[in-house]
């Protein structure tokens, strides 16, 4: 599919959605596709807000990094986690070879963890986010100005929902994860 035919369908579908159809439109350097199983996710990236982390997805997008990396932890109610090519949850700085990022939270005035909203996981400490991104089936406020928000769903969050539920770090093991099959940076098809 070209590019005028891709970001056509992610226009069209956020033109559909109430809430964005007031929005402009998307920036083709700042939208991330992603093919996952169950179909196309368009998220808007949000370099206002995360320019460190909205710079590193896109340097990792570029790279092919994401193609193939598994969903390890996709929990109910809350999220559904990726972008670690080890599918255990402790890929990052061994794997991406880059350093860890320093912390942009958004104070709740600016952005806030809704359904759609994109994040990055992380250590313990606010400045150890790496690869690892997470994408909200619901508002969770208590992540609120304690991760960073990088980017939000505009266009097929019910692909993401259909993941498959499981996680790698309390079962030990996810059967056959769902994948993320290829991501890419529009402005680049």
């Amino acid at each position: 599919m070209d590019r005028r035919t891709l970001l056509g369908a992610a226009f069209a579908a956020a033109a559909a959605t109430p809430a964005l159809a007031q929005q402009p439109a998307l920036d083709p350097e700042n939208t991330l596709i992603l093919e996952l199983p169950a179909g196309r996710v368009t998220i808007q990236l949000l370099p206002d807000l995360a320019p460190r982390h909205v710079e590193r997805v896109k340097t990792l997008v570029r790279r092919g990094f994401y193609d193939n990396t598994p969903f390890h932890r996709v929990i109910e109610g809350f999220m559904a986690q990726g972008g670690d090519p080890t599918g255990t949850g402790t890929g990052g700085q061994r794997e991406t070879r880059l350093p860890d990022l320093p912390a942009e939270f958004s104070p709740r005035s600016r952005a806030r963890f809704v359904r759609g909203t994109c994040g990055m996981a992380r250590g313990a400490g606010p400045n150890t986010a790496n690869c690892q991104f997470f994408i909200m089936f619901t508002t969770y406020p208590s992540l609120d100005e304690d991760y960073t928000i990088w980017g939000r769903v505009v266009a097929g969050m019910e692909a993401v929902d259909r993941l498959k539920r499981g996680d790698q770090r309390r079962n030990g093991s996810v059967e056959n994860p769902d994948r993320l099959r290829v991501a890419r940076i529009a402005s680049d098809s």
